[in-house]
């Protein structure tokens, strides 16, 4: 169990992270099937953020599930948007929530999963999984 010297160290570290506008920002294109419920995932494995606790690399796999609304991401700014985490400092389980409402305030979707998987540091991997909404009403 950490010390509360230990504890305090992180205490307000990530504070302004909710608040925080990723650049470039996420982009949308309408989606022209809006009357149908469908699945749309996109995926990488070369998701990279920086650890601000050690300014180590941190990679995952990342993916993003979602039933469209009246819009759909646009690829090449999901692209931009994931490199704008490149150099920022962001815990893993902040990251991935922080992807999910960025995501959920542009697209505005049905529902959406985000799920990302942490390469292992010091033996220990991480999942963490974020959604929004209902996958079928």
């Amino acid at each position: 169990m950490p010390t509360n010297r230990e504890s305090a160290d992180y205490s307000g570290l990530q504070n302004e992270i909710p608040g925080l506008k990723i650049d470039p920002p996420l982009e949308v294109i309408e989606n022209v099937y809006r009357d149908r419920d469908y699945w749309v995932e996109y995926f990488t494995d070369e998701f990279t953020s920086i650890c601000p606790k050690t300014g180590l690399p941190d990679f995952a796999s990342l993916s993003i599930q979602y039933i469209p609304g009246d819009y759909l991401v646009e690829e090449k700014a999901l692209k931009m948007y994931l490199n704008g985490y490149r150099n920022l400092g962001i815990f893993q389980e902040n990251a991935t929530n922080k992807i999910l409402d960025d995501f959920v305030a542009a697209v505005k979707p049905r529902y959406v999963n985000v799920n990302a998987e942490w390469n292992k540091r010091g033996g220990i991997g991480t999942k963490v999984e974020a959604e929004w909404g209902s996958p079928r009403d």
